[in-house]
């Protein structure tokens, strides 16, 4: 995912408002889920629950789409080829980062053009402003936004700031808004610091924890009641969230591994999305994050690494992970064409990682170890956008463990979790 700086935008308005929960249930007609003896089926996403009720959710209602490949069925056919084949007045689609097909690497997007298996029009809002989406609502007019893309659970993937966007414009226009919900990967436990003014940036616009244990929709009702009154705007009267059934909180990404789609082109396994909260912390670095391997943010190292790395590592004991020593020569982004020595972490049982501790344990030992350590070329401002504040750069810089790190953030996690309690959708320790 490409971590890019967009501007945060408020605009004026009144308050007023609740979120609306759809009161979908999956009928008879639901698509059969294969089922391993002895453990559960996985989720069925809220799509799946709106399409065997035959969207009738968009029964009279002209619909404009965000979505990506992971908009799709259990079948694995699109939702908005599915909804234009059943009569669904689809008047457009809107492409986020990667584009609606998902034919374009980090920091890309499709453009704008007509879709040829439908004929609608697919708008691209990679980077889009709430002004531009204000102005695609208008031009297509649609009434009614529908958000169906699959998250990771960490604050700087771009696509909830996507939806944040479009949930100002709709309170803007008066569009209803429909999130087809989705299980959080990564489970539902928030984890890490909570942005802080001043570091709002495209990858962190609202101050939520950097693991936020949140699924879209429930972020969605978070945001709505919360946050665009604080930004100056009228919650939206008719947001409605189709929940995913059969899904609750301790569950991680391989219990749902059959499912999973890329939801961007550096994001290929459940194992990815587990690791990911701590290691995209690399992107900071000077170190390759394993952009141009076929392991990225699993695979982490430097021209400057060897051995040492990985025993220090393992002599931690971190729950859930183990590393291994490893090397590799990345074919794009930092250390391009280098060979680095590094490790690639190996996911031992996923639901007892703490990727931030794991990321910051391995920032710390790498700091340590090689006088070669250093940031990017920014002076550590990029890890302020990414952790959400200038303390976890200064924390590293002048020697702090990573249990001092750690226990930095504890306070304002706990209000997060406090504040956000009243949103959650589904069952399950948080």
């Amino acid at each position: 995912m490409a971590l890019d700086r967009r501007k945060l935008l408020h605009a004026s308005g009144l308050a007023a408002a609740a979120a609306v929960v759809a009161p979908f249930t999956p009928s008879a007609t639901a698509s059969p889920k294969q089922v391993r003896p002895g453990r559960p089926g996985p989720p069925t996403s809220g799509a799946d629950v709106a399409a065997s009720n035959d969207w009738s959710i968009f029964t009279g209602r002209k619909v404009g789409v965000i979505t990506n490949p992971t908009g799709v069925l259990a079948n694995f056919r699109s939702i908005v080829d599915d909804m234009a084949a059943k009569g669904v007045e689809v008047g457009a689609v809107f492409g986020p980062e990667h584009g609606f097909r998902g034919t374009a690497q980090d920091g890309a997007s499709e453009g704008t053009s007509v879709d040829p298996r439908t004929g609608i029009t697919v708008y691209d809002s990679y980077g889009a402003t709430v002004a531009d989406y204000v102005r695609f609502f208008e031009a297509s007019g649609v009434d009614t936004i529908c958000f169906d893309i699959q998250d990771v659970g960490a604050r700087f993937y771009t696509y909830i700031w996507t939806m944040w966007g479009a949930m100002q414009a709709a309170s803007k226009t008066g569009a209803t808004f429909v999130v087809l919900d989705l299980p959080n990967p990564i489970g539902g436990q928030a984890r890490g610091p909570v942005l802080q003014k001043g570091f709002e940036s495209g990858v962190g616009q609202l101050g939520i924890a950097l693991q936020h244990g949140m699924t879209v929709g429930e972020l969605a009702k978070y945001f709505n009641t919360v946050h665009l009154p604080a930004a100056g705007l009228t919650p939206i009267q008719d947001l409605q969230v189709v929940e995913a059934q059969g899904w609750h909180r301790e569950m991680t990404g391989p219990d749902n591994r059959a499912a999973w789609i890329l939801p961007s082109p550096n994001m290929p396994t459940p194992e990815t999305a587990t690791v990911y909260p701590g290691t995209a912390l690399f992107e900071a670095t000077n170190m390759s994050e394993g952009r141009g391997t076929t392991r990225p943010f699993e695979l982490i190292g430097a021209p400057y690494v060897d051995y040492r790395w990985a025993e220090a590592l393992n002599s931690k004991g971190l729950a859930g992970v183990t590393f291994r020593e490893a090397y590799f020569q990345p074919t794009l982004s930092k250390n391009q064409g280098l060979i680095c020595g590094g490790v690639q972490i190996h996911i031992t049982d996923a639901t007892r990682v703490e990727a931030l501790e794991v990321g910051t344990h391995m920032l710390v030992e790498a700091k340590r170890l090689y006088p070669g350590f250093g940031w990017r070329g920014d002076g550590g401002r990029w890890m302020g956008l990414l952790s959400g504040s200038a303390r976890f750069a200064e924390q590293l810089d002048a020697g702090a463990d990573a249990k001092t790190i750690v226990d930095s953030w504890r306070s304002e996690l706990n209000q997060f979790v406090r504040d956000t309690r009243e949103y959650l959708l589904y069952n399950g320790k948080r």
